[in-house]
């Protein structure tokens, strides 16, 4: 399963709340220099979606999987 989800982050859109990072069990993203999110380790994202679903500003989306296929 890892390595199989893809994690998009549209940088306008982000705020840098941290909320993403914060509920991320995978640690799969990090701060870039500015504050706001990245994806630092994509080969760990389980697609759980947390991020995408906490995001207040809609700027992350997560693709792959069974329910994308």
């Amino acid at each position: 399963m890892a390595g199989k989800f893809r994690v998009s982050i549209k940088s306008d859109f982000c705020k840098a709340c941290r909320i993403c990072l914060d509920v991320c069990p995978k640690d799969v993203l990090a701060q870039d220099k500015d504050g706001k999110a990245n994806v630092s380790q994509p080969e760990k994202c389980i697609g759980c979606r947390l991020c995408e679903y906490h995001c207040p500003d809609f700027a992350i989306t997560v693709s792959g999987g069974e329910k994308d296929d």
